[in-house]
């Protein structure tokens, strides 16, 4: 009984190195060019470039709705998709260039802003993006002078 354990167990040794292939052999030349090109496509990237970051509306009647253009270039070395936009408050509304940027290309995103609040306001967009950063900050900024108050005659 032994001997057919250990025989078994030999036979299955020589089994399992003698079907061992030499691996260098099953490279293929095409797999090698593949593999390269899509290394190559990897390291390129949408890389998103504005003509302002900032924008400040200055002084706002409360309640004056005013909106601003943010203009961008794809400056990278492939196609930038803004995937979301989002703002600060529920007073702030982006809408944007939808669909992939090409490198070379323009789109904007328009702000627009209720004119809410009181006094200096400061609203943020956030980009969600396919960018190595994954997220751009945009800002808008205004003085909302308050509403006069209206004044009753004391009798």
């Amino acid at each position: 009984m032994k001997k057919s354990v250990l025989l078994i167990a030999v036979l299955s040794v020589f089994t399992l190195v003698g079907c061992q292939e030499n691996a260098v052999n099953k490279i293929k030349d095409e797999n090698i060019a593949a593999a390269a090109e899509r290394d190559a496509a990897s390291s390129k990237s949408p890389e998103i470039s504005f003509e302002e970051e900032e924008f400040d509306f200055g002084n706002i009647a409360r309640g004056t709705h005013v909106e601003h253009l943010f203009k961008f270039e794809n400056t990278g070395d492939a196609p930038l998709t803004i995937v979301d936009a989002k703002s600060s408050c529920g007073c702030t509304v982006p809408t944007w260039t939808k669909g992939a940027i090409a490198p070379g290309e323009k789109g904007e995103i328009l702000v627009k802003f209720d004119g809410s609040g009181q006094n200096q306001v400061t609203k943020t967009v956030t980009l969600v993006t396919n960018t190595k950063k994954g997220t751009e900050l945009l800002r808008i900024k205004a003085f909302v002078e308050p509403n006069n108050p209206t004044t009753k005659a004391i009798n």
